[in-house]
């Protein structure tokens, strides 16, 4: 189905050839990439790029601390529409309004400075932006990693919330010229396989060996012209699970329609690449050979089809009882499971930006057309990517008709796929039409001795589950037709009675509205001289996600709330990191005092070096950190709690990169041929680091204590630009920004 080309390759009579002449220009020439990068690009230097989005979108996660975060760095107005979604935080607390006064400060600053307000339960975020934001050829940045509108001719990137902040005043998102993958598809795929099984193949193919790392995919070739448009945007949503920067498709009739169904026909225009284009490589993709797929805990890419995770269910589940326990601390009994041959699941989840569109919907109802989820334990819920997504399966009698079968309908909301809302009993397994399923996205706690698990799995075939009543079955094993319900027409008075649409008319003199758990910032100290760092948590897993780093489900009331959200920091990894942190940060602020305590004194530093000069602060030692969510409080918690380093072999992600850089914690790396020693409690000291950083110096001489004594390691940052290390000395983006704007950074 899948098969992969390292070597340049070159799009010519739209047929790619691997046969490169040395005559050819360089790969990314006469790409769709390539030319809206161009067109977005303020650099001059040649190679590499800053741009300037078109538009910005963030949801009640993060837009607020993106709003402090600018405002404190002296932000005036939206410089370009940016749209604040109400998608992930909109289950209010009980016993108070936490949330939903998030919510308010959001209304009170898209009046303010002019922005694009959606309520609660109006639309996911992606769903609104593929509705009502998208412009081919265009590029949008968003404070979700799941920012991907490639079949609409959109670049779409996510990044953590200081590069939104960049954008806000006015500054640029900066990179190297990325690589350049064609994915040239192939044939049409079987009826009964989704969008999400294809994604899922190349989430297995691609991943672990970071094939389309940090590069931009590009989607060409006769494969696309079969592919619905809810297909096409449900399978372009995941190339984040594969590693990818971006994505982009060549545009068709069918983009045209989307466009002109949604009252927007002036937005689109044709997206295609140049005759000749050059691609650093390629993934050839047979559509017609895709099977039903299912991705076990923990990650998308651990995919296997149906029929082998039937036919294997036994070995299969077995190795996951035993993933559990090694990554959760939690014994899990899942081969009891096993009835009739087949994986008997207990819940059903189609949902959000991945599930919820209409045509995986309605594709749901006529596999379980005529029959019932029926009354034992497994339940089938459904959440609609947007209101006239919903409205859309109300008029064509979808709704009805699943409700009819057991199914349940909800708002539109991204709960389900990090955690907040159906968390299923311990020990179920639940199969979701959601993005991902990290562990504890289905929001259990292990500290408190729960444990379930989420498979991914395309709407159709968890139709064909539920149909069973929860044994596993892929949808194409059942002879039923879904195309014969078009979609009712798209109602944009929906958005135009409830959205708030106030880019270019700020009104200064509005008052922000601040609920008791909005907190600003609190002070952050630039970078010293010499840095004496501690470690605070060594993590040998060979991915840490930013849900381990910091939890999503129950942690979403305290996002406005730097410092209650830093209580939360690595508490399903590790939850006495927060404890020695604090301790750590302590020894820093008795430096500040001019104390030195006993324990530092007994280190033994080198002669010359002064309490002055020196900072202290916590470590994190992770292989391969980041992967995962966008958000940048797996970062800043760390910083609010005295973090000042990573180290690693290296990043799971550039986002979470760049989150470290604009924090102000250093992203330190190891040589993958080096075994690192260090222990909790350990110390690092890196001397002259920041006069190092000012000398564009990459690499650095440090100095591990362990209780056998010092020993001379080398530790490296990587590339990083002029800007980025000002960023890393003055201590964050915000400093940066107030000490450019000479303006107080703090509240």
């Amino acid at each position: 189905m899948i098969t992969v080309h390292t070597s340049p390759v070159c799009l010519m009579d739209r047929v790619p050839t691997t046969r490169v002449s040395a005559s050819l220009p360089p790969p990314g020439t006469g790409t769709m990439a390539y030319r809206i990068l161009d067109d977005h690009n303020q650099s001059t230097q040649s190679g590499t790029y800053k741009i300037r989005f078109d538009r910005l979108i963030s949801h009640d996660i993060t837009y607020v601390g993106i709003i402090q975060s600018a405002r404190a760095s002296g932000m005036q107005r939206f410089p370009v529409p940016y749209t604040l979604t109400n998608c992930h935080n909109s289950l209010c607390a009980v016993g108070g309004t936490i949330n939903e006064d998030d919510h308010l400060f959001g209304l009170s600053a898209a009046e303010k400075y002019g922005g694009i307000y959606v309520p609660a339960n109006q639309a996911v975020l992606h769903q609104y932006a593929r509705e009502m934001m998208c412009t081919a050829g265009g590029m949008i940045l968003g404070s979700d990693s799941h920012t991907r509108y490639g079949p609409l001719g959109v670049m779409g990137i996510g990044e953590g919330g200081p590069e939104l902040v960049k954008q806000l005043l006015s500054h640029t998102y900066d990179l190297k010229a990325p690589e350049v993958v064609l994915v040239y598809l192939l044939n049409a795929p079987k009826p009964g396989v989704g969008p999400h099984d294809i994604a899922l193949a190349l989430c297995k193919a691609l991943y672990d060996p970071g094939f389309v790392k940090n590069r931009i995919l590009e989607f060409v070739g006769p494969g696309i012209s079969a592919l619905p448009m809810d297909f096409r945007l449900s399978l372009d949503v995941m190339t984040t699970e594969t590693g990818c920067l971006s994505s982009i498709w060549e545009t068709d009739e069918a983009v045209k329609e989307y466009y002109r169904w949604h009252g927007r026909e002036r937005a689109y225009s044709p997206v295609t690449p140049a005759p000749g284009a050059v691609y650093h490589r390629m993934i050839t993709l047979d559509l017609a050979q895709a099977e039903p797929m299912i991705a076990l805990p923990f990650h998308p890419s651990k995919a296997y089809t149906i029929r082998e995770m039937n036919e294997h269910a036994g070995d299969i589940l077995r190795s996951l009882e035993q993933d559990g326990e090694e990554q959760c601390g939690i014994k899990l009994q899942l081969t009891d499971k096993v009835r009739q041959g087949r994986l008997l699941t207990d819940q059903g989840i189609i949902a959000g930006c991945a599930g919820g569109l209409y045509d995986h919907v309605r594709e749901a109802a006529a596999v379980l057309a005529g029959a019932s989820i029926g009354s034992g334990f497994f339940s089938l819920s459904i959440y609609p990517a947007s209101m006239p997504v919903a409205v859309q399966l109300m008029d064509a009698g979808i709704q009805q008709q699943l409700i009819e079968g057991g199914a349940v309908f909800k708002p539109c909301f991204c709960g389900p796929c990090f955690g907040a809302g159906d968390v299923p009993a311990h020990n179920s397994f639940s199969i979701r039409h959601t993005t991902r399923n990290f562990p504890n996205r289905e929001g259990s706690r292990p500290g408190e001795g729960q444990l379930a698990v989420v498979a991914l799995m395309d709407a159709r075939s968890i139709a064909a589950t539920a149909r069973n009543q929860g044994l596993l079955t892929a949808a194409t094993e059942f002879d039923y037709r879904g195309k014969d319900v078009p979609a009712p027409p798209f109602n944009g008075s929906i958005y135009a009675h409830r959205v708030y649409q106030g880019f270019g008319m700020p009104e200064p003199e509005r008052v922000l509205q601040y609920g008791p758990n909005i907190g600003d910032w609190p002070k952050i100290e630039p970078l010293g001289e010499d840095l004496l760092l501690r470690l605070a948590s060594v993590i040998h897993d060979p991915v840490t996600t930013t849900d381990e780093l910091i939890p999503s489900g129950e942690t979403a009331s305290y996002r406005s709330n730097p410092l209650k959200l830093a209580q939360f920091t690595l508490s399903r990894r590790d939850p006495q990191y927060v404890e020695r942190a604090q301790e750590i940060r302590a020894l820093e602020a008795k430096r500040r005092q001019g104390i030195i305590p006993a324990e530092l004194e007994s280190l033994q530093l080198e002669e010359g070096v002064s309490l002055e000069s020196l900072h202290i602060g916590s470590l994190i030692f992770a292989r391969k950190p980041g992967d995962g969510s966008a958000r940048e409080q797996a970062v800043s918690c760390q910083r609010v709690l005295g973090g000042l380093a990573n180290l690693a072999y290296e990043y799971a992600t550039k986002r979470y990169r760049s989150n470290l850089i604009n924090w102000g914690i250093l992203p330190f790396t190891l040589d993958h041929t080096e075994d690192f020693k260090g222990q909790i409690g350990d110390w690092l000291y890196v001397p002259q680091i920041r006069s190092r950083l000012q000398a564009q110096e990459q690499r650095f001489p440090a100095k591990l204590r362990t209780p056998g004594g010092w020993t001379d390691i080398t530790v490296s940052i990587g590339e990083l630009t002029s800007e980025e290390r000002d960023i890393i000395c003055s201590g964050c983006l915000m400093n940066y920004y107030a000490a450019k704007n000479q303006e107080c950074c703090y509240g």
